[in-house]
């Protein structure tokens, strides 16, 4: 079972990351942009990330790792504290950290330290 501190360390140590605080979303960022989400409706029970594709998304549904995430497009997926495991969360957390990075513009990744792989 992962926790909250759990999901906050792993995403310190991604390069360049940064957490936001009300008035916005609890979150995780990167160049200004999300890639981890502890959302709005005041639930603390999961943390939501960005996948590649809605695809990807609804087979991670599908498969019982994921569950849909409330209010973002249905590319992202929430990762509920209490039924995922701690490996999956930090492979998931990577996988929506590097495709929001990849979404940055040239000069705004360039800027950043290189990810070393985890």
């Amino acid at each position: 079972m992962m926790t909250r501190s759990d999901i906050d360390r792993i995403c310190a140590a991604f390069p360049g990351a940064t957490e936001a605080h009300p008035p916005e979303l609890v979150s995780w960022k990167i160049g200004g942009k999300m890639f981890a989400c502890f959302g709005g409706d005041g639930e603390m029970n999961g943390v939501s990330v960005k996948t590649d594709s809605t695809d990807t998304a609804a087979m991670l549904i599908e498969a019982s790792a994921a569950v849909r995430a409330p209010y973002f497009h249905k590319s992202w997926v929430r990762l509920p504290f209490d039924s995922s495991d701690t490996e999956e969360a930090r492979h998931r957390l990577a996988v929506s950290y590097d495709i929001v990075r990849a979404s940055l513009r040239k000069s705004d990744r360039d800027a950043l330290p290189v990810r070393e792989a985890i």
